[in-house]
């Protein structure tokens, strides 16, 4: 997100922060928060596509595994809007700004099985959990109160990601993604992982 980051031109004069930050040092963090947003958009998205699109003898069990995660998600996404808005920067949540500022590509399992869409997701949820911290170690200098909001959402979402996970393990805690780069390697693996433990 970094090299893409949606540049806003605005006079600090003009501009206002949470009270006890310096309005530069706000308005820096509260644009970072913006990649957190787009990221979190993604994220409920993908959880509900791979909600519909599960099959195979583990549907129920994913489907229904999937749908507090895409609650929670869709909460926390409000909740860093909520706060951008708070230190004085507009989020924009909009589809277009999403697709144009991202660099990652668009998930690309469909109809598949549990173990594929497991893997992918896998994947999905290390590059935004990655882009949390990152945004966390900037907040950390800057502000407690938005830090504080990105430890509980990393600590939440590394725990979705350990429900995923829990599924692409085998008996030796071993997961069958571990050498996977990309969402379709992963979706790959975890259905050869999967042949393998049944």
């Amino acid at each position: 997100m970094a090299g893409k980051q949606n540049t806003r031109k605005k006079n600090l004069k003009d501009s206002y922060t949470v009270p006890g930050i310096d309005v530069e040092d706000g308005q820096k963090l509260a644009q970072q928060l913006q990649s957190c947003l787009h990221n979190l958009n993604d994220l409920h998205l993908t959880l509900k596509h791979a909600h519909w699109n599960v099959v195979g003898p583990k549907f129920i069990g994913v489907h229904k595994m999937l749908d507090p995660q895409v609650d929670a998600v869709r909460e926390m996404t409000d909740t860093v809007a909520e706060r951008m808005a708070t230190m004085g920067v507009p989020p924009v949540g909009t589809p277009g700004a999403l697709v144009r500022d991202r660099d990652w590509e668009d998930y690309s399992i469909g109809l598949a099985q549990a173990s594929e869409h497991l893997g992918a997701l896998d994947r999905v949820y290390s590059r935004v959990i990655e882009n949390h911290r990152r945004v966390l170690d900037m907040a950390g200098d800057i502000d407690p109160i938005t830090e504080d909001m990105l430890i509980g959402q990393t600590g939440e979402m590394e725990q979705y990601q350990w429900f995923v996970r829990a599924h692409l393990q085998d008996d030796e805690g071993q997961l069958s993604t571990s050498s996977a780069t990309s969402e379709k390697e992963a979706a790959a693996q975890a259905m050869e992982g999967d042949r393998a433990i049944d």
